[in-house]
């Protein structure tokens, strides 16, 4: 079993990955592979809404930069998910949401059903209303949200700082213990012959017309 996290920050070895790091740490001591993977600091391109994806035949999003792809193919790799970003004005950075945007809308069979939870730094505040932003991929795409002690979040404003938020770490601990947890016993009710619950066809009610 594996679990991708994925660093949302511009900053590769910064808040975030401390926070990354620790929860990646209880992982692999509950036996579970982990993979570290960086966004990058270049501009990453937002959806446009131009439908591509959805027509027939398409793979995914029509803009397929080496991100995008990286990105497909290593969540259609992982077994859960773990998404952290740095807090600017109370949300997730702009970069992270716009390749989620993109990769949840062109992509949501790599996402349904996987276990997820997001992790956030902050200096001060916003911690919470960018925890609930990216909670909202999760809950949308039938993810089963792993939880903690509190919410995911950490402060501090340089990985020395985070270090001394002692039960923000701790938190991130037992967040990885917690999905570590889930995945054995998701494995073990699967070799079992539990199935997946039977999905629906999608009732799209718009309430303009």
């Amino acid at each position: 079993m594996n679990v991708l996290l994925i660093n949302g920050s511009p900053h590769q070895n910064g808040c975030t990955a401390r926070a990354l790091t620790e929860v990646a740490g209880a992982l692999k001591a509950e036996g579970i592979g982990t993979e570290i993977y960086w966004i990058g600091n270049a501009p990453v391109r937002g959806c446009i809404g131009c439908w591509g994806c959805k027509k027939p035949g398409a793979d995914g999003c029509v803009f397929k930069e080496a991100l995008y792809t990286d990105m497909v193919s290593r969540l259609a790799a992982a077994d859960g998910l773990v998404v952290g970003s740095p807090v600017y004005y109370a949300g997730p950075n702009g970069s992270l949401c716009a390749l989620l945007d993109r990769l949840c809308f062109s992509q949501p069979k790599l996402f349904r059903g996987k276990p997820a939870a997001a992790t956030v730094n902050c200096r001060r505040s916003g911690a919470t209303a960018a925890f609930a932003r990216l909670n909202s991929y999760f809950t949308m795409l039938q993810m089963p949200v792993i939880t903690s002690q509190y919410w995911n979040d950490t402060h501090g404003s340089t990985p020395d700082q985070v270090e001394q938020d002692l039960e923000g770490l701790q938190t991130l601990r037992i967040l990885g213990r917690n999905m570590a947890d889930f995945l054995r016993c998701r494995g073990t009710a699967r070799a079992a012959g539990v199935a997946r619950p039977a999905g629906e066809r999608w009732i799209a009610t718009n309430f303009i017309r």
